[in-house]
């Protein structure tokens, strides 16, 4: 399998990125027009760990992790390694001794759709990883794959320097052109948030806030005392 080595590709900016960080994946999901998701097969590793930072992509063979030796090279300070392989896989592709080196270079984690292995470790040393599957199961280093192409995870594409947030309840991707837009309107909605938090607090209920009784009329939805909807007492 012939692969490509792409060295410095194009980059959200830093002060993006940092906006980002500040809100949620679902925030994010939403303000996305509820896309970017990577799947909700990733699950995280840890707990109460929200990230973001730039992609730098990696596509390998299955079983294989000669291409996530290449990236760490291409890999710096504020990055997250995507991992994605060519058919699906399950193996531990990625453990404690990738983490040390992609750490010492200031990589903020790893997002992968196929395994983890090395858990303890990684949660140990602070090394966030998002994964499909966790295995012992070993690699090999003996096939062509590509770093700092575009890949597809759970049906959304990640190009090299897009933005990734992830946090307890998965990953997002949001395009690099977009970053400063996508924040914006993240804090547009979490404002909006606040504000029917406060209403919730003092009693007002969704059905009400969102205008939903008028829905439900007129989808055919009707209200009955349990007597008439039983019969009970005729």
């Amino acid at each position: 399998m012939p692969g490509v080595i792409v060295t410095d590709p194009p980059k959200a900016a830093p002060r993006d990125v940092a906006a980002l960080a500040a809100f949620g994946v679902a925030t994010v999901h939403e303000a996305r027009g509820r896309t970017g998701l990577l799947g909700h097969h990733l699950r995280p590793n840890q707990q109460d760990t929200r990230i973001a930072g730039t992609a730098v992509t990696v596509l390998s063979w299955p079983g294989d992790n000669l291409m996530i030796h290449a990236a760490v090279e291409q890999c710096g300070e504020g990055d997250i390694l995507v991992v994605t392989t060519t058919s699906p896989s399950t193996d531990g592709m990625f453990g404690e001794l990738f983490a040390t080196a992609l750490q010492r270079r200031g990589v903020r984690g790893v997002v992968t759709d196929a395994g983890v292995r090395d858990t303890a470790e990684l949660r140990a040393m602070g090394f966030p990883a998002w994964s499909a599957a966790v295995s012992a199961q070993g690699t090999v280093k003996a096939t062509g794959g590509s770093v700092n192409v575009p890949v597809v995870l759970g049906g959304a594409t990640v190009r090299p320097g897009d933005v990734i947030v992830a946090d307890d309840d998965g990953v997002v991707v949001v395009p690099r052109e977009s970053a400063r837009e996508t924040a914006d309107r993240s804090r547009a909605r979490e404002e909006k948030e606040a504000a029917t938090r406060a209403a919730f607090l003092e009693g007002q209920l969704g059905l009400d806030r969102y205008g939903l009784r008028a829905t439900l009329t007129d989808l055919g939805v009707e209200y009955r005392t349990y007597e008439e909807h039983t019969g009970a007492g005729s």
